[in-house]
């Protein structure tokens, strides 16, 4: 009777073989996640570089509107210091009339004068209070957390950016009723306001400061 004999195992072959498949897959693997780290850098890059425009933008809107408004009630003081107690009254000289119109311009308009002695004048007119409402954006902070790429930010960077942003939703609120009491004209609620607003201001500007000096640290 015949014998069949086997061949040999090659198991070095064997072994590389397996070895190839080994290295490919965890090559295949690195290269995924390369390359899919790389598209998050990018949209982090991106996400980042939009709040960081955001925040400029918020800033110089924040700090005109503030400018304008801190007048308002600057210039509430001075002439209710110079009505008579008659609705669009105030009696004056030409000139404080004129140093008056001056420095808050748009505020009085005289429409009639007369005169009372001493070159003083019973002035009458109409106020105007130009208030200035910000609209401060959030677009591009939301847009990032509304793709989850915020969640890629480093953890103190996007407490930092919530916390900010929490405070420019608090401010804006406050433009809001700011908006209401001069509607309805109530003078004295608009004061309040506006001075709660002036004194949440310069914690949401330092905020905005901080958070472009710190932006890099979110990558």
């Amino acid at each position: 009777m015949g014998r069949f004999k086997l061949g040999t195992v090659n198991w070095k072959y064997i072994a590389g073989e397996v070895l190839l498949i080994f290295i490919g897959i965890n090559l295949a693997i690195w290269f995924n996640t390369w390359n899919t780290n790389r598209e998050i850098d990018k949209k982090k890059k991106t996400a980042l570089h939009m709040i960081q425009k955001e925040i400029q933008n918020n800033l110089e809107d924040l700090a005109n509107a503030e400018k304008n408004n801190q007048q308002i009630p600057k210039s509430i003081k001075i002439y209710e210091g110079m009505t008579s107690g008659d609705a669009g009254v105030i009696q004056a000289t030409p000139q404080t009339i004129r140093k008056f119109q001056a420095q808050f311009p748009g505020f009085y308009t005289v429409t009639d004068s007369v005169p009372l002695g001493d070159n003083r004048f019973a002035y009458t007119g109409g106020t105007f209070i130009n208030l200035e409402l910000t609209e401060l954006s959030k677009i591009a902070w939301e847009t990032a957390k509304g793709t989850a790429i915020a969640n890629e930010f480093a953890y103190e960077c996007l407490y930092a950016l919530e916390d900010m942003y929490s405070l420019q939703d608090m401010v804006q609120r406050e433009m809001g009723k700011a908006s209401e009491a001069l509607q309805v004209g109530n003078i004295e609620l608009l004061l309040k306001i506006l001075e709660f607003i002036n004194q949440l201001n310069p914690q949401l500007v330092a905020d905005y400061k901080n958070m472009l000096a710190g932006l890099d640290d979110c990558y």
